[in-house]
């Protein structure tokens, strides 16, 4: 075979496999925007991240256990909403799902960290600080995995949660699946797990402490006693009043 004919065929197949990584690529943000449209009417039974979590315990020696109920809105007391608000996103009301400048900064740091990165040394975590609706979009559908190709279908999803859902059923689905410790899941089984009460029972200051425990749920759970978790907690239940709800 010629030199020429090897070519045009390897540009053949070349192509080819372009196409076909192009075309699996739509059709899996087809399927994540069909799943967003699906949740404006059924409540997703189970997120990525809850079944990476399953499968660990079940590889543990401790075996499965796990606490969940899903609990719409209305039975979810408004002061966790508050709380969550004020902790994790205080713009969520208002924003697109992305707070641009915060994920603006993030690169930037993200930058900074690779450069100080040796050759040969371990690659930073891509950090950014995530709105709720982008938290949202990773736990449903993504890994724990941090990169910048994860990074950008995380972006991909958020936006399809902002356009097809409103943002009070972001919030009811996040505050259902969010992890709030070691397989504890959702407002429900949280305000059960640690106050043995109903989620709609919470007090401002049981929010306000369930809140601050989120972006570490399983390291606070280890130290309820925490000097931080308490005067954080504090700080956010101050903050509640000016929490403005969707």
């Amino acid at each position: 075979m010629s030199s020429e004919k090897a070519s045009g065929k390897f540009g053949r197949l070349f192509r080819r496999w372009l196409l076909l990584v192009v075309l699996s690529g739509l059709g899996l943000q087809i399927y994540f925007v069909a799943r967003v449209i699906a949740m404006r009417y059924v409540n997703p039974e189970s997120t990525a991240f809850e079944r990476s979590q399953i499968m660990q315990m079940l590889q543990s020696e401790h075996g499965l256990r796990w606490r969940q109920q899903w609990m719409p809105t209305n039975r979810i007391n408004a002061s966790l909403s508050r709380a969550v608000i004020a902790s994790e996103d205080d713009m969520f009301a208002s924003h697109d799902g992305v707070q641009w400048q915060a994920i603006q900064k993030a690169w930037q740091r993200n930058e900074k960290a690779q450069a100080r990165t040796p050759p040969t040394g371990k690659a930073p975590k891509v950090v950014g600080g995530s709105t709720i609706t982008q938290q949202l979009a990773k736990n449903l559908f993504l890994s724990g995995e941090r990169n910048f190709v994860r990074k950008g279908q995380e972006l991909v999803i958020t936006l399809a949660l902002e356009t097809f859902l409103s943002k009070q059923r972001i919030l009811e689905i996040y505050l259902n699946h969010v992890e709030w410790g070691k397989g504890v899941f959702g407002a429900q089984a949280a305000a059960q797990h640690y106050f043995s009460k109903s989620a709609a029972g919470l007090s401002s200051w049981e929010a306000a402490r369930l809140a601050v425990m989120l972006p570490r749920p399983k390291y606070f759970e280890r130290l309820p006693q925490s000097p931080y978790l308490a005067e954080r907690a504090q700080t956010i239940q101050a903050r509640m009043g000016a929490a403005e709800l969707p």
